[in-house]
């Protein structure tokens, strides 16, 4: 099948062909045409197949012109990071047509959006607070909303914008066409489709938490942080293949960490995103590793999700994350449209544990390589070792609730004989 088999507008077509793709990917050879009929859709597939295209290109399509002043579609994202990267799909595949478009996520003022909506807009892209938050101030009108979409729809849940979306789903129009879109599919998103989608049609391109084939997975067993930085220099030094390397951490203060070393100690560029970095700073960021200017990203799991970066050679858990979901997520970010890919993750004793549970939810082994002969690890420190014995001792504990762990005894004081030593017994104690 070829795009033009899918019934698109010649404007949409010139879009597909200036960015390179010739057939549609099998999610949106499927979804496409339901999306085009009106139907509610649930849509479940890998990352890296195509889910936005498969739900943006049938929506530019039934908008199809510039109408009036308010937005008639809006498409909801879990995080500024992905909102944005929803918003360059709409513009690269709209540059055809007069449509006006919108990104609004928080972190900025709100005066710039404003004036953008007042101007007039066809569709939104929006994370829920934002939006919300300007239909509150009345810069907003919902009236003529005829699709909303929500995508990543597991982490919209995780990240907890439920109440968020009880709220909108109040003071959208009840005649409309509803979308959702993820790549993992739990039962609180089931539940979630249940409360916001009519009779919709399920396509599941593949089991839940499946991970693409084009993707190698491998582990190295690591046992402590200053190990897995030295492991880090070594792959990044000595193998010419990290070409374009995305680093994650579970942490802000791990990431920040990681960037610091790669920045003084190693050759090619690093940039970091988390949270507490400014918005300015974490899009130049990404702009900078898309184009090739920098060749590592290190970033925790604000970036694991949505973020389409071309041609990515490794994926690198410096951490194994404790949400085995962003596991599936962050490995994503390599092995895309049907490229091949590497994800390599660094565990400690405690890490492997939990490993084990992403193997049994991607349902495959992720092979264990031996760390190279040349590296001699330093030992652990107290401190960090007495920090893996107790997420040992907690990952223990919810598989065995019964479970004592190894610093429930405390230790024993010899008992008391009730008598007191005399200055004899005291001399034979010295």
């Amino acid at each position: 099948m070829s795009f033009k088999d899918l019934k698109l507008n010649p404007q949409l077509l010139k879009a597909i062909e200036d960015k390179g793709y010739t057939v549609p990917t099998p999610i949106q050879e499927k979804a496409i045409p339901l999306i085009l009929n009106g139907q509610d859709v649930i849509g479940i597939a890998q990352t890296g197949t195509g889910k936005t295209a498969a739900f943006v290109l049938p929506l530019l399509m039934k908008l199809k012109y510039a109408q009036g002043t308010r937005p008639r579609a809006v498409i909801l994202s879990p995080s500024k990071e992905l909102a944005m990267q929803t918003f360059e799909n709409v513009k690269t595949y709209s540059q055809n047509t007069d449509l006006r478009s919108i990104c609004i996520y928080g972190g900025i003022g709100p005066k710039t959006q404003i004036e953008e909506l007042e101007k007039g807009i066809d569709l939104i892209v929006a994370t829920p607070g934002r939006f919300w938050d300007l239909y509150q101030r009345g810069a907003l009108v919902t009236k003529d909303i005829k699709t909303v979409v929500l995508d990543e729809a597991d982490k919209l849940m995780d990240m907890g914008f439920m109440p968020q979306l009880e709220q909108l789903q109040e003071v959208m129009p009840v005649k409309r066409q509803n979308l959702l879109f993820s790549a993992t599919f739990p039962p609180k998103v089931e539940s979630l489709s249940d409360d916001f989608l009519l009779n919709p049609t399920k396509i599941e391109m593949s089991p839940q938490a499946t991970v693409a084939e084009t993707i190698s997975q491998y582990y190295y067993a690591i046992p402590n942080f200053m190990s897995k930085i030295m492991m880090l220099g070594h792959l990044l030094n000595t193998d010419e293949s990290f070409k374009k390397v995305m680093v994650f951490a579970n942490t802000k203060k791990v990431a920040d960490d990681i960037s610091k070393f790669v920045d003084r100690k190693l050759e090619g560029g690093v940039r970091v995103i988390h949270s507490n970095k400014g918005q300015n700073s974490r899009i130049n960021a990404i702009q900078e590793f898309t184009e090739g200017k920098v060749r590592t990203l290190v970033t925790t799991d604000v970036s694991a999700r949505g973020i389409d970066v071309e041609d990515v050679s490794h994926v690198i858990n410096f951490q194994v994350p404790y949400i085995y979901d962003d596991y599936i997520h962050r490995i994503g970010r390599t092995g895309r449209a049907l490229k091949s890919g590497v994800a390599i993750s660094f565990a400690n004793k405690a890490e492997v544990l939990h490993l084990k549970k992403v193997e049994y939810l991607i349902r495959q082994e992720i092979a264990e390589e031996k760390v190279p002969a040349e590296l001699i690890f330093p030992t652990t420190p107290r401190e960090e070792q007495i920090d893996i014995e107790r997420v040992i001792d907690g990952f223990k504990r919810k598989e065995d609730p019964t479970f004592k762990g190894a610093f429930h005894e405390k230790k024993k004081r010899p008992k008391s004989t009730g008598k007191k030593s005399s200055p004899k017994d005291k001399r034979k104690h010295r």
